[in-house]
């Protein structure tokens, strides 16, 4: 594994130097002015707090579940055709607490307030929901993580993700189900697709059109009619074009190739995610629709997920340059060196709003994962060839 520094890092870095160094370059991709940075640059390191200051030289302040790596930062590119990508930044501000869970989350709903009270927003809907996901022994692998929707102006969109196992997993589906009713959306959890999991539940807070209650499901050996077969949302998505999307993601065969059988057509390692957002009471139906493919499992080095990204925004018309120099921008390393830099591909689909593809790219503040020299989906099916 690389250490501490991934081989690029020089001296005594600092974490908040290192992020806010990838950050500056990312919103020059994605067209932001100098002043829009400035202030989304100082946000960030506040959102840091102490660990802005954290020698990359020591280990990761936190185990944080954010990242591979532990890095608290992750960067996402939201792509649509004809258009500079949308940029956003996760973190969890809570991150200098260590592995204390509950003072994770205690700092995180304080940074969550104090960003409310810089941008005039509302936090009602958090606040209903504050004994539910911030109990005094919380489980599970987070307490809060704060994402910004870096907009023009510096004024982000803000969206808060939440952990339903903190009262335990066993209890995750009963505290998601108790949240969409305190929420309003009182016939919600039954439009739910069945799943393996609830890794999140995530809330628009701030300036939205239309404010979004999100519901992440986990998916165990997800196959392409499976992605085709979720959603829940009317109009409904075309069905071909997720299991397109899905196959090129997870390099999994298509119908007729030679060879393939029931488990090759299957994501075998990391599970898939789908995402359902709602944003009205009434139908209790949901409004959205996303599918992440967690790529970075299922490819030997970023070059490859690199390769399947590119292909995917180019079968939608999408800038696949802005992407190479997003990637540049955060690390200069060979995309051949490892593992890791791209984590997801997510296809969005919102009622209303042209489709998106979606880039999560990771930090690598302290490790690079190395090459991999089999990848589960593709090397079971060449084994069966």
């Amino acid at each position: 594994m690389g250490g501490p520094m991934s081989g690029f890092h020089s001296g005594e870095a600092l974490l908040g130097d290192l992020a806010t160094g990838q950050l500056t370059r990312l919103c020059e991709v994605a067209g932001l002015t100098e002043a829009d940075t400035a202030a989304y640059t100082g946000v960030l390191i506040e959102s840091l707090g102490t660990s802005a200051g954290r020698p990359l030289s020591l280990p990761p302040p936190s185990r944080t579940f954010l990242s591979d790596d532990h890095t608290p930062v992750e960067f996402s590119l939201a792509f649509l055709p004809g258009r500079a990508p949308h940029l956003r930044v996760l973190v969890e501000p809570g991150c200098s607490s260590g592995d204390d869970l509950a003072e994770n989350g205690r700092a995180g709903l304080r940074a969550v307030h104090t960003m409310a009270d810089r941008w005039g927003f509302s936090t009602e809907q958090l606040d209903r929901l504050e004994d539910l996901f911030f109990p005094s022994s919380p489980e599970g692998p987070l307490a809060l993580w704060c994402a910004l929707e870096l907009r023009s102006g510096g004024v982000p969109g803000v969206k808060v993700y939440l952990n339903p196992a903190a009262n335990g997993a066993d209890r995750a589906a009963e505290t998601v189900r108790e949240a969409l009713a305190r929420l309003g959306h009182l016939q919600a959890f039954d439009a739910l697709p069945r799943a393996d999991g609830f890794p999140f539940l995530a809330l628009d807070l701030g300036d939205w059109d239309a404010p979004r209650v999100k519901i992440y499901l986990k998916h165990l050996g997800m196959s392409a009619a499976d992605a085709g077969s979720l959603p829940r949302m009317s109009p409904a998505p075309s069905r071909e074009q997720l299991e397109e999307f899905f196959r090129t993601a997870g390099d999994l065969p298509a119908p007729g190739d030679p060879g393939p059988t029931e488990d090759t057509g299957r994501l075998a390692g990391r599970p898939a995610l789908t995402c359902h957002s709602f944003t009205e009471t009434a139908t209790g139906r949901p409004s959205g629709y996303t599918l992440h493919v967690p790529v970075r499992d299922y490819v030997r080095h970023d070059g490859e997920a690199r390769d399947r990204a590119v292909a995917v925004l180019r079968e939608h018309d999408m800038d696949s340059a802005a992407l190479d120099r997003a990637l540049a921008a955060v690390s200069p390393r060979p995309l051949s060196d490892g593992v890791g830099l791209i984590a997801y591909l997510a296809l969005v689909h919102q009622r209303g709003r042209p489709t998106r593809v979606t880039v999560y790219v990771s930090s690598e503040a302290y490790e690079v994962r190395p090459p991999r020299e089999t990848v589960p989906t593709r090397d079971r099916a060449r084994a069966r060839l």
